[in-house]
């Protein structure tokens, strides 16, 4: 199976109209500290303007929201603006936190794994067991990223990928899906989708130039995940 990709970090409409015509099944909004951040208000555009290719038959990504310890009124202020599909949590969420979003909220819930550079020792599925196994039914997808000492993830780096194959034992005997992201870029996610083949890749910065989302490059991204 082709893996999904995910194009995060979105903020311009302009952007979005070249792209929405590419095989991309979520495109995130950063809500959280980030120099991506978007208001809901802009959010609520992005998603106003994918409703309308909707309407004209155009098929349109599953939108995410991307939040790092988000309290219950600070989602629900901003899911009455922007009206998303799915919420991804970087933090430290308990999994009756997760639950509750997901049932209160009626969306899908991403839930981040950061993975250190400087950890050296594979986990075993035992280890990952005892850690995720309380988040099974309040969950949709793990996503593994890079932890970043800041902001949690979205360091634009890569971990150890011999990390994946236990996370995806543990994500297939859950019901769970697999996403992987970190570092990804049109250069290296054709060997991470060759060697691995994760349910899902997801991009931030390396899609950008200078800072902003870069039109070629997200194409190219695309292309080198699907043409499998």
């Amino acid at each position: 199976m082709v893996p999904t990709v995910k194009i995060c970090g979105l903020q311009s409409v302009e952007v979005l109209k070249s792209i929405v015509h590419l095989p991309i099944a979520h495109i995130g909004f950063v809500f959280a500290p980030s120099k991506r951040q978007v208001t809901p208000e802009r959010a609520s555009e992005l998603i106003a303007y994918l409703k309308s290719e909707a309407a004209n038959g155009v098929p349109i990504p599953l939108t995410v929201g991307v939040f790092v310890n988000p309290s219950e009124e600070q989602l629900a202020q901003i899911l009455a603006v922007a009206p998303l599909d799915v919420v991804q949590l970087h933090s430290q969420e308990t999994p009756d936190f997760c639950r509750w979003v997901r049932e209160h909220f009626q969306v899908k819930v991403f839930k981040s794994v950061s993975i250190s550079k400087s950890e050296n020792k594979v986990p075993t599925l035992a280890d990952l067991s005892s850690q995720l196994d309380p988040y099974i039914g309040t969950i949709d997808a793990v996503l593994l990223d890079t932890f970043d000492p800041v902001y949690g993830g979205g360091s634009g780096t890569t971990f150890a990928w011999d990390r994946i194959p236990v996370y995806q034992e543990w994500a297939r005997s859950a019901g769970v899906g697999l996403l992987v992201a970190g570092g990804l870029q049109p250069n290296n996610v054709d060997r991470l989708v060759t060697a691995y083949n994760p349910d899902g890749v997801d991009v931030s910065s390396g899609v950008e130039t200078e800072g902003v989302k870069d039109i070629a490059k997200i194409t190219a991204f695309v292309e080198r995940v699907t043409r499998k």
